[in-house]
């Protein structure tokens, strides 16, 4: 069994964060489950561009307010109890509303090994 508290994660070399977002990486490759989990905060007032490539990604808002907007496709808004899946490696802009930061839980498949972060076309490395 593994147990772990998102304050000691938050403590630890499994906080990563941006100009834009902050992510606490809780469960990852090396636990060997299948899948990571993460507790993503997106910053308000800020956009971020993604376009994971090599993962996909399923996200429920737990509090905040924003919007994702699919690059060539529709905008959609995020407020607590939202869940997106990002089931086609679908390029997106991510965008917390001002004074709205965004608390997201986040599950990626290949799981992340905990140092990913956006390279410059939004994309996490696949790591074998």
């Amino acid at each position: 069994m593994i147990v772990r508290t998102l304050a000691e994660c938050r403590d630890s070399e499994r906080r990563v964060a941006s100009e834009t977002w902050e992510s606490v990486r809780m469960l990852l490759k090396d636990d060997k489950m299948g899948f990571s989990f993460h507790i993503t905060t997106i910053f308000e007032n800020t956009e971020t561009h993604i376009h994971y490539q090599n993962h996909l990604e399923s996200v429920y808002c737990m509090s905040g307010e924003g919007e994702i907007e699919v690059v060539g496709g529709e905008t959609y808004p995020i407020k607590p109890g939202t869940l997106y899946i990002l089931d086609k490696h679908d390029e997106h802009y991510l965008r917390a509303y001002k004074d709205k930061e965004m608390v997201m839980a986040c599950v990626f498949n290949p799981p992340i090994t905990g140092k990913e972060t956006h390279d410059e076309n939004g994309v996490y490395p696949l790591v074998d």
